[in-house]
């Protein structure tokens, strides 16, 4: 098999290639600057950023490099990881007993041959207490995460329900990426 290099600091990602058997891997984190055109949808917005990313990475012929890009929209107005606890209140108000779209774009490059696709998830928060929010935001989970949450912890309590890939939320969707690979002959099961 190819060598792979997950271009990404995530924890959460590299927790999830080792969860679909990839634990071979090295981590090259690319620097880039999120910028992007004006006028793209939330699917257009994380598969330009991906490739951005992808473009920034060196890497031999010989090596699979995965890149991912996830954004939180509400309303189609993005949601970044928050300034400080004020700003995360304000994020978690505006979604709490709503839904909103999480998408993240993903690139798979090997040589000149790039793969980039998007996956999007609805998200339904329930309604919570600004009480409940503030001890939520007192854990320091949501401070470092899109959205000012993490599903995959205690951001779990104020997810009503799910329409999509869960893991999706947590910043890869690994069956996306599985199939992706399948056409870098990369087979994992």
């Amino acid at each position: 098999m190819s060598k792979i290099v997950l271009a990404s600091g995530s924890p959460r990602r590299q927790e999830l290639l080792q969860r679909i058997g990839i634990t071979d891997f090295e981590i090259r984190v690319p620097e880039v600057e999120e910028a992007f055109p004006e006028g793209l949808t939330p699917q257009q917005v994380v598969e330009y950023i991906s490739r951005e990313k992808s473009d920034e990475v060196p890497s031999s012929p010989d090596e699979i490099v995965i890149t991912a890009d996830t954004m939180v929209f509400l309303d189609d107005q993005r949601l970044g990881k928050p300034r400080d606890e004020a700003d995360a209140l304000r994020m978690l108000t505006a979604l709490q007993g709503r839904h909103h779209t999480v998408c993240t774009g993903v690139t798979v490059r090997q040589g000149e041959t790039v793969l980039t696709e998007s996956e999007t998830t609805h998200v339904y928060f329930r309604s919570a207490t600004e009480s409940e929010l503030l001890a939520y935001i007192a854990t320091g989970e949501p401070m470092d995460k899109a959205g000012s949450y993490g599903v995959q912890g205690k951001g779990a309590l104020l997810v009503e329900k799910l329409d999509g890939d869960f893991f999706n939320v947590m910043g890869l969707p690994v069956l996306r990426l599985s199939r992706m690979l399948q056409r870098f002959g990369v087979k994992l099961l």
